[in-house]
């Protein structure tokens, strides 16, 4: 297999990660991704991206938080009044679970959400049973509860469920709807965004 081809099938099992009988090498630390400007990318080397991609020059300056979320771009560009002060990378959803366009505003912000959708069951000491599972469509075995995949620092966005939280960014959308952000970022736009603050996604 030559190097273009890795690249291609790199990029497009990324594209799939997320379902609930998904091939466990999505999930693993040492799948390789294709990054956006070509670079090879793991879970290990993500920070690295996303460095490239994000920063903050927001403090001191004055004016109401905004939010653009651009999905082509895959970039949340944060605006004090009308002063852009700061992007970061994100991912938003892959294909089949969309992030939908549109306006909206911070309906809520909680830095230890949990996601009652997408998780693992787990059994009463809190060993995993069945990774990565929709509770809507995978029945827990025997002994097992859901445990929610962690989404710290959620900033929601609508009553369906999407919404800014920290994540695993693989170069490509790749989520359930929400938009991933690194750590860094995230602590950042949590911290200096408001609930009621617009936020626009736009394609």
């Amino acid at each position: 297999m030559n190097r273009t081809t890795s690249f291609l099938l790199a990029a497009g099992l990324a594209a799939l990660a997320g379902c609930a009988s998904y091939d466990t090498r999505l999930t693993s630390s040492s799948t390789k991704y294709l990054g956006q400007d070509g670079s090879i990318i793991s879970r290990s080397s993500e920070s690295t991206l996303s460095d490239k991609n994000s920063y903050w020059d927001g403090e001191g300056v004055a004016g109401a938080p905004s939010i653009i979320i651009d999905l082509s771009d895959q970039t949340a560009s944060f605006y004090r009044g009308s002063k852009l002060v700061g992007v970061s990378a994100i991912s938003s959803g892959r294909e089949g679970f969309g992030t939908p366009v549109g306006s909206y505003k911070i309906l809520q912000k909680e830095p230890d959400h949990a996601s009652n959708l997408y998780g693992d069951y787990v059994d009463a000491a809190g060993v995993v049973l069945v990774r990565n599972v929709d509770v809507k469509k995978d029945p827990a075995p025997p002994g097992g509860v859901f445990r929610g995949a962690p989404m710290p620092f959620f900033m929601r966005l609508s009553n369906a469920g999407v919404g800014m939280h920290q994540g695993f960014l693989p170069g490509v959308p790749d989520s359930h709807g929400c938009i991933r952000m690194p750590e860094k970022m995230v602590k950042i736009y949590f911290a200096n965004i408001s609930v009621g603050s617009p936020v626009r996604v736009v394609n």
